[in-house]
C-alpha cells in the first residue's frame, strides 16, 4: 500500500513523501484496512521498528485535520522528549495556520496546564495526565484521539493501575475518541484489544528479519543453523561483541545489575578500541568531555574512561545528561557497544545489528536470582537490527551448558509473551484513585464507584465482587481521615481534594499529618524523615555494618523524631533504621556534600540521588501544603527545605543557584571567594570571575545577570516544583532530574 494512495490531507501526503516514506508496511496496511483513518481504535501489538509511531502519526494528522486535538501518552519522560522532538517535525505541514503546534508536560503535579490547550499534540506521561485530569484541566474534553504507547505497561505493578484508571476515565470523558494503542509484546493481545474496543493488528513482521540463537560451544546455535564465532579474548560475551563490530555492527548487551554492566564495558573496552579509527576517536574525546563536563563523581571518570575506548553502560545510576550523551553516542554510531541493565528495552529508539543477554536472571529481594520474564526477554530482542543499516538483526542468549542451551530455547526463543495482568486490585493501588475518582466526579455514590471499576481492565478480567471489600476498605480510610465524607453521597473534603491534586497516596498525607500532629522539636531532619516514612518515598535498605551507625545516630537525635519504634520491635525497628539512612542522604544533598562522597557512603549513583531528591522536593512540596492548611508552624521550614533540596545546596546559596548556569558547586566557589549575591557579581573584576568558573561560564553569567535585573533570590522555584518526574516516583530506571550540576 503506498502514502499516495491514502486518504489523507495533501499536506500531510507530501510530509510523508518528501521524507522519503512511499510504502507501508504490511502491519501497516493491515491498520488502515481495519479503520485507522476512519476513527476507528486500534490496538497494534507488532515488534519493535514495524512501524507503530507511524500508525500514531497518521491517525493524530488525521484528526487535526479535522479540526481535533491529538494526546500521545508515554511511560518515560526520556520517550517523551524523544516523541515531542519527533512530532516538532510536523510543524511545516500546512493543515493549520502556523502549522501544526506541539506541547509537551511531564511534571508539576500539581498544575493544570492550561497553556498546554493551544497546541495540537499534546505529549505526556500517563502520571501527568492523571494528574490533569484530577485538576479539572479544561482542554482535555476536547482530545479526539489519544495514542497510549508501551500499553503493555498495564501489567506493570507501579505504572500499570495508574495507566489503567487513566485510560478508563478518558473513555468515559471522550466516548467517540479514538484510541490507538501500541506495543511489541502483548500475549493476551485480544483481551486487551476487547476492553479498549478496539481493532486488533497482530503480526511478527519486522522490516529487518530477527535471527535468535543461543551462545554454546564457540558457536552461537540457530534453530537449524550455527554460525562460528572466533574466540579473541576468552570470555564469550567479548568475542561476540569484536565478532559483531568487524563485520560494521553495533551491540547492546543486557546484563544483570549495574556493577556488571560497568565491568563489562571496561573489559570490553579494552579490546574494542583497538578497532577504532582516527575519526573516530576524536569525534568520542568530544564526548568524553562533555561526560567531565556534567559529572563530578568518580562513576563520570569510569564512563570517560569507557567510552574513550568505544564502549559505554547505561543504567539509572547514571545522570540524565550521561545517559542521554551515551544514546546520542551509540545512535551516531560512534560508540560501538552499550552494556546496559533494562534502561533501554524500555521503548527508547536505539536498535543495534546484535543484542547480547548476557544474563536472562536478575535479583529479586524476595527470592534471590531468579528468570526474567519472556516478555523481557522479547523487549531485549526487539532492538536487534537497526532499519536500512542491517540486513539482519541477532538476538543472543548465552548458556554455560548443552541443556542450559535447550532450556533457553525453549523458555525464551520459541516461547510467547506472559499475558499482561490489571494490577488494580489492591488497596495500595485503589486507595489514591478511588480519592481521584471521587474528586473529578467520575463516582458520587459507593455504586456509581462499583460502576466505574466494571470499566477499568481489572472488572474486564476479573469478577468484581472480589474487590468490594478492599473498595470498602478504602473508603472508610478515606473518611477516617477526613478526606472524603458522607454516606449515601460521597464528597470529597477539602483535605481530600488537596491531596488529590498534590498527586500523592492519602496514606502519604496520613502519615505526614499525623507526624506533623506529633512534632515538637522540629529540624530540618525532622521533616525529611517525615517524608521518608511515607510510601511514595523509595527507600535505602541496610546494607551489612549499617544497623550500629544508623542506631547511634538515632540514639544521639532521638528528639528530632517524631516517632521512634521499640527496638525490641526488630522488623519495624529496621525499616525505620532504613528511613533514617534515606533521610541522611538527602540532608547530606542539601549541606552541599559531594557527590562523590554521597555516591561512596550509600552505595548509590549520581543518578540515584537525583532521584531521591527529586522525590524529596516532591514530597516536601506537599508537606508544607499539608502543614499550610492544617495551620502548623514548621510549612515555612517545609518550603525553605523544599527549595535547598531543589538546588541541593545550603540557605546562604538560595540566590547564587538561582542564577541558570550556576549550580550549587559553581555557586559555592562564588560565595567562598565573596561574592555572595548578585550584586556582587555585577561589580565584580570579570578576569576574577573567569578565574573561578571559566571564561565560557563568565561570559553566560554575565548575559544572564546583566538580562535579568530583577533577578529575586531562589527565584528558579516558586511554589510549584517544575522538575519533579513520576519516573523518579516510582523507581523507574529512567528516572531524571533537571539542572544537574556542572
Amino acid at each position: 500500500m503506498e502514502i499516495r494512495s491514502l486518504d489523507l490531507p495533501a499536506e500531510v501526503r507530501d510530509f510523508y513523501l518528501g521524507s522519503g516514506i512511499e510504502k507501508l508496511y504490511p502491519p501497516q496496511a493491515e491498520a488502515i484496512s481495519k479503520g485507522l483513518l476512519d476513527g476507528r481504535n486500534i490496538l497494534a501489538a507488532i515488534p519493535t521498528a514495524s512501524g507503530k509511531t507511524l500508525l500514531a502519526e497518521l491517525a493524530m494528522l488525521t484528526s487535526i485535520s479535522r479540526g481535533g486535538k491529538a494526546l500521545y501518552i508515554v511511560p518515560l519522560r526520556a520517550l517523551a522528549s524523544e516523541k515531542f522532538d519527533r512530532f516538532r517535525e510536523f510543524s511545516s505541514i500546512g493543515l493549520k495556520e502556523g502549522g501544526i503546534k506541539v506541547g509537551i508536560s511531564t511534571g508539576d503535579f500539581e498544575s493544570r496546564d492550561e497553556w498546554l490547550g493551544s497546541n495540537d499534540i499534546i505529549v505526556a506521561t500517563s502520571e501527568k495526565t492523571d494528574s490533569l485530569l484530577r485538576n479539572g484541566t479544561s482542554w482535555m474534553e476536547d482530545i479526539t484521539t489519544i495514542v497510549v504507547d508501551e500499553v503493555h505497561l498495564l501489567d506493570s505493578a507501579n505504572r500499570g493501575p495508574t495507566l489503567e484508571v487513566t485510560l478508563t476515565k478518558l473513555m468515559k470523558l471522550n466516548p467517540g475518541c479514538q484510541i490507538i494503542a501500541l506495543s511489541a509484546t502483548v500475549g493476551n493481545a485480544y483481551e486487551v484489544a476487547n476492553w479498549l474496543k478496539a481493532e486488533l493488528v497482530l503480526s511478527e513482521w519486522r522490516p529487518t528479519d530477527l535471527m535468535e540463537g543461543v551462545f554454546y560451544g564457540g558457536n552461537i546455535n540457530f534453530r537449524g543453523s550455527q554460525k562460528l564465532v572466533p574466540d579473541v579474548s576468552g570470555d564469550d560475551a567479548i568475542n561476540l561483541v569484536i565478532d559483531t563490530l568487524e563485520s560494521g555492527g553495533q551491540c547492546l548487551v543486557f546484563e544483570s545489575s549495574r556493577k556488571n554492566s560497568v565491568g563489562f564495558a571496561r573489559r570490553a573496552g579494552a579490546k574494542v578500541s583497538g578497532l577504532l579509527d582516527r575519526k573516530t576517536r576524536d569525534a568520542l574525546d568530544g564526548i568524553v568531555e562533555q561526560v567531565i563536563e556534567t559529572g563530578e563523581s568518580e562513576a563520570s571518570k569510569v564512563l570517560a574512561q569507557c567510552i574513550r575506548n568505544g564502549t559505554a553502560f547505561h543504567h539509572a545510576g547514571l545522570n540524565s545528561a550521561h545517559r542521554k550523551l551515551v544514546e546520542d553516542g551509540f545512535r551516531a554510531n560512534l560508540i560501538k557497544m552499550v552494556a546496559s541493565t533494562p534502561t533501554l528495552a524500555a521503548g527508547l529508539n536505539l536498535p543495534a545489528r546484535r543484542v547480547i543477554v548476557r544474563s536472562y536472571k536478575r535479583y529479586d529481594p524476595n527470592f534471590g536470582m531468579q528468570p526474567i520474564p519472556v516478555l523481557d526477554y522479547k523487549q531485549m530482542a526487539g532492538r536487534a537490527g537497526r532499519p536500512q543499516l542491517d540486513p539482519y538483526g541477532e538476538a543472543v542468549l548465552i548458556a554455560k551448558s548443552y541443556n542450559e542451551m535447550e532450556l533457553l530455547f525453549e523458555n525464551y526463543i520459541e516461547a510467547s509473551a506472559e499475558d499482561i495482568w490489571s494490577k488494580l486490585g489492591t488497596e495500595n493501588a485503589l486507595r489514591t484513585h478511588i480519592l481521584s475518582t471521587i474528586v473529578n466526579g467520575f463516582a458520587t455514590t459507593r455504586d456509581g464507584l462499583m460502576e466505574f471499576i466494571e470499566a477499568t481492565f481489572f472488572a474486564h478480567q476479573n469478577d468484581t465482587w472480589g474487590i468490594v471489600s478492599v473498595v470498602d476498605e478504602c473508603l472508610e480510610f478515606l473518611k477516617d481521615h477526613k478526606m472524603l465524607e458522607g454516606e449515601t453521597h460521597l464528597a470529597a473534603t477539602p483535605m481530600g481534594k488537596l491531596v488529590s491534586m498534590l498527586y500523592i497516596d492519602p496514606l502519604s498525607a496520613a502519615i505526614i499529618l499525623e507526624g506533623l500532629g506529633k512534632a515538637v522539636n522540629v529540624t530540618d531532619l525532622t521533616l525529611l524523615h517525615l517524608i521518608c516514612k511515607t510510601p511514595d518515598m523509595r527507600q535505602l535498605y541496610l546494607r551489612a555494618g549499617d544497623y550500629e551507625s544508623m542506631n547511634d545516630f538515632v540514639l544521639s537525635h532521638m528528639e528530632e523524631f517524631c516517632e521512634v519504634p521499640a527496638p525490641s520491635k526488630a522488623t519495624d525497628y529496621e525499616w525505620f533504621l532504613g528511613e533514617v539512612k534515606t533521610a541522611l542522604l538527602i540532608l547530606d544533598w542539601i549541606n552541599e556534600r559531594s557527590m562523590d562522597d554521597i555516591s561512596k557512603v550509600f552505595n548509590v549513583g549520581d543518578g540515584d540521588i537525583h532521584a531521591f531528591a527529586d522525590l524529596a522536593e516532591w514530597l516536601m512540596h506537599s508537606a508544607s501544603r499539608l502543614a499550610r492548611v492544617t495551620g502548623h508552624s514548621s510549612a515555612d521550614m517545609a518550603i525553605t527545605i523544599e527549595k535547598r533540596i531543589h538546588y541541593g545546596a545550603r540557605q546562604e546559596l538560595m540566590e547564587l543557584v538561582g542564577i541558570r548556569g550556576i549550580g550549587r558547586v559553581r555557586a559555592r566557589k562564588l560565595y567562598d571567594s565573596g561574592l555572595r549575591n548578585i550584586e556582587y557579581l555585577r561589580k565584580a573584576d570579570p578576569v576574577v570571575l573567569g578565574g573561578l568558573l571559566g571564561p565560557k561560564t563568565t561570559e553566560k553569567l554575565l548575559q544572564e545577570i546583566g538580562s535579568r535585573p530583577g533577578i529575586r533570590p531562589g527565584s528558579g522555584t516558586t511554589g510549584n516544583l517544575n522538575s519533579r518526574t513520576m519516573d523518579s516516583m516510582l523507581g523507574n530506571e529512567q528516572s531524571t532530574f533537571s539542572d544537574f550540576d556542572k
